[in-house]
């Protein structure tokens, strides 16, 4: 599914990109060029054509490479995804060209906002109605791809007035918005991963994506969701490969668990794929959260698996760099928005409600 060049690129800076040894304007430019951001999107709307299982599949090759390249992609991925299920059909004509070329990066925002959809925490960024537009106040503690060249990032904002909550997409260039250095991680240091300050920040309406945020976010929750699967595919089976090569290197007992695992895997992957292309999942929200939960421990399983695979090698620095990054993107993956934590305590109010 990658080409070439894009494969050699990834393979090449995947620990620098983990370390922040590479100059992260570089990951949206190569990603663009290999024309990835276009997957499952309709020609007419200068995509490539295909669907959101396609692109799932296109963040997961990616992340079998680098997470923080795929951390990168999802986060614009995900932004298109929100323009594209917009009405704001101008602001769509605006934006989405710039988007698919890589020439503006933009910023998902809205983990604040699932957590808001399942009643977790309140939303950080308020409102105060002004003259064809808001002025804006807040933080976004922890958001990704707010590359420093430009940015627009997708958030979702309380009316002061008691107006139903909305979403906006905010241009990285207004008066009043503050980007923070980015945020020291222990890896995917290349991502562009920042928090975001608003004081009085002015924006105008032709900046909605939707005016009820309770009907939007549901909505583009599974691809949302879908999308950030990808990085837990693509690192599960990149671990799984790993282990196979070294089957031959006396571990042959390990076969049998690689093949569950990967059985097990595919099995995800193919109910992810169902319930996004049938649409199951924005009626049935909970049977995406199993799959998410599901997809991160077959990360955490495949990279333990390889650490038995390569044996006292994971430990050398000459033979167990690649290990030792996938390592880290594997303890990533089950805390980023919405944490597995979060996703099972969902689960469990859904259930006590069920049975009341």
């Amino acid at each position: 599914m990658l080409n070439p060049a894009l494969s050699q690129w990834l393979d090449a800076q995947a620990l620098a990109l983990d370390l922040g040894q590479c100059d992260p304007q570089q990951v949206l430019a190569c990603l663009a060029e290999a024309q990835v951001l276009r997957i499952g999107i309709p020609a007419e709307q200068g995509g490539s054509g295909g669907d959101l299982a396609d692109a799932v599949e296109a963040v997961a090759a990616v992340a079998s490479r680098s997470l923080a390249a795929a951390f990168v992609f999802w986060g614009q991925r995900a932004f298109i995804e929100y323009l594209l299920q917009s009405p704001n059909g101008a602001l769509r004509e605006r934006l989405l060209p710039d988007l698919l070329s890589g020439e503006l990066a933009g910023a998902t925002g809205l983990s604040n906002a699932m957590k808001f959809l399942s009643g977790i925490e309140a939303l950080q960024v308020r409102a105060q109605p002004r003259t064809g537009g808001w002025r804006l106040n807040g933080r976004l503690h922890w958001v990704t791809n707010l590359r420093k060249s430009g940015f627009v990032v997708a958030a979702a904002i309380e009316d002061e007035q008691g107006a139903a909550p909305f979403v906006l997409a905010i241009p990285g260039d207004l008066a009043g918005l503050r980007r923070s250095e980015d945020l020291q991680l222990m890896g995917l240091q290349s991502s562009n991963t920042a928090a975001l300050e608003l004081q009085q920040v002015e924006v105008d309406r032709g900046w909605l994506l939707h005016e009820d945020a309770k009907v939007f976010l549901p909505a583009v929750r599974p691809a949302f969701l879908g999308l950030q699967c990808g990085m837990a595919i693509g690192l599960a089976r990149r671990a799984l490969d790993e282990v196979e090569g070294h089957l031959s290197s006396g571990r042959s007992i390990l076969r049998e668990p690689l093949q569950e695992q990967r059985q097990q895997l595919e099995q995800s992957v193919d109910a992810l794929k169902g319930g996004l292309l049938e649409g199951r999942f924005l009626s049935q929200p909970a049977a995406l959260f199993q799959v998410r939960i599901a997809l991160a421990e077959a990360a955490a399983n495949a990279v333990q698996l390889e650490l038995q695979a390569s044996g006292g090698k994971a430990y050398l620095n000459e033979h167990g760099s690649g290990f030792a990054r996938r390592w880290r993107e594997s303890a990533f993956v089950p805390i980023v928005t919405p944490s597995l934590v979060q996703l099972r305590a969902e689960l469990q109010r859904q259930a006590r409600e069920a049975t009341a």
